[in-house]
């Protein structure tokens, strides 16, 4: 069952929002950029322990979050979703639920080592399935709804360099494009963000590429492009240029690229 229905109010603003991987830069970007619209309900899914959590809390509540809940919330205990997402919507109906966790890991060492290569297959690709399941049969029973998720460039040309990681973000974004069109009949939309580098404590250790953003730019991105009503961005825009050109690159001379 859920709660009492918030949906969105007249100006679009969402008045309850969920986000899994609730310490993610990102996904709390996308947060606050919603909040400086207007305030909302916040409920974070968060790993067990997470010492990131109260100065988070902290932070929404200083943004303009009415309410800040916390669930625990582990990627790969795929058995406790259910429960996660029944506590989500335990008090109201969830307007936007954002997907944002997810492992980078060193990338010769991932395709070398067989449980760090499971580890990331998991949280990455079969933990995002999981809660996709979920969210959609959520969200399909109130009859709106807004799914945002994280996916990335490194999985529309899956490289020598971060394959591994790659192939990850390749199904969850070919499941959740798709998941899209099968929930659109039900009033719900999914919009699936693929960027290049991001400057966040994930890329802290990797050397800058171009085209690399900054977190705000986008959570602005995402947020109009959700009230856009658009099902696929990259950020930056430019970046979708740049990914058609590599895709169609003869294999013989892009496995030669220096990248």
């Amino acid at each position: 069952t859920t709660g009492a229905p918030l949906m969105l109010d007249a100006t679009g603003n969402p008045q309850s929002i969920l986000l899994l991987g609730g310490t993610s830069e990102i996904g709390l970007a996308i947060i606050a950029e919603y909040l400086a619209h207007a305030p909302a309900r916040v409920v974070l899914g968060v790993q067990p322990g997470d010492p990131l959590i109260d100065a988070t809390v902290a932070d929404l509540t200083a943004k303009g979050a009415r309410d800040v809940v916390v669930l625990d919330f582990d990627a790969t205990d795929f058995d406790s979703h259910p429960g996660v997402i029944e506590a989500a919507w335990a008090d109201a109906d969830v307007d936007v639920a954002i997907v944002a966790f997810g492992l980078l890991g060193d990338a010769e060492t991932l395709w070398q080592d067989q449980a760090k290569a499971v580890q990331i297959a998991q949280v990455n690709y079969t933990g995002a399935v999981s809660v996709g399941v979920l969210l959609g049969r959520a969200m399909s029973a109130q009859g709106f709804g807004q799914i945002i998720v994280m996916s990335s460039a490194a999985g529309q040309k899956v490289r020598r360099s971060n394959f591994v990681y790659g192939s990850t973000k390749a199904g969850l974004d070919g499941f959740y494009h798709r998941l899209g069109e099968a929930l659109e009949p039900a009033g719900v939309k999914v919009l699936v963000i693929r960027p290049g580098q991001v400057r966040t404590r994930m890329s802290a250790g990797v050397k800058e590429a171009p085209l690399t953003v900054n977190k705000e730019d986008v959570a602005k991105q995402a947020v109009d492009a959700a009230r856009a009503g658009k099902s696929v961005i990259w950020a930056p825009p430019a970046f979708e240029a740049v990914m058609l050109v590599l895709r169609h690159i003869p294999e013989p001379i892009f496995r030669r690229l220096p990248i």
